[in-house]
């Protein structure tokens, strides 16, 4: 009777091993709706290559000066600070306001995809990158500029940079006129020439 009992018990664990397989596909069903919903949180990053993401999150980190993952207003403004930029209170709201929620990295890659895929005005977004470099005076620091294109993001090279600088007006002192740079790259579209 032992063979006969092992017998039984073998055939009655195969049976059950066979009832529970129909069970393992559902399981894995769940578990790849899991994968699918966490590919969807995650397609920001599929916007952009490796090497980009990874100079985001490079100057994240330069710009969160608290180290506690989300850009408040002392961030930015100790950010402006370290490229030499006095920024009002209200122009920091106004860049916080841009966010619908608390910036933190994949937000703000939320954001730079946005941008980049054209829900922002390229003029726009131009003009306003050239105009977070004004002294105030309508003029930009030509060697600090110098520096942030060949120091962050897509890296310029000397020769890239100097190419550039030749389009521009540059004045004996190294000072760039703005509204030069803006009338070349926008057409001459200012935020004076759009009130008028």
């Amino acid at each position: 009777m032992t063979q006969a009992d092992d017998k039984e018990k073998r055939r009655k664990k195969k049976k059950a091993a066979e009832e529970e397989e129909p069970a393992k596909p559902a399981s894995t069903k769940r578990s790849s709706g899991k994968r699918s919903s966490k590919k969807a949180g995650s397609s920001v990053f599929s916007c952009f290559s490796q090497q980009q993401v990874n100079e985001f999150k490079e100057g994240f980190q330069m710009m969160d000066a608290d180290k506690d993952g989300i850009l408040n207003k002392s961030d930015i403004r100790a950010s402006f600070d370290i490229i030499g930029k006095i920024a009002k209170d209200s122009e920091l709201d106004e860049m916080l306001a841009d966010a619908p929620g608390p910036i933190n990295f994949t937000m703000l890659l939320s954001m730079f995809a946005s941008r980049q895929s054209g829900e922002a005005d390229d003029d726009d977004v131009v003009k306003k990158a050239f105009q977070a470099f004004d002294d105030g005076d309508g003029t930009i620091n030509g060697d600090s500029f110098r520096h942030s294109l060949m120091t962050w993001g897509e890296r310029f090279t000397a020769k890239e940079v100097d190419d550039s600088f030749d389009q521009f007006d540059v004045d004996d002192a190294g000072k760039i006129d703005l509204a030069g740079v803006l009338e070349l790259l926008v057409g001459g579209k200012s935020d004076e020439a759009e009130a008028a």
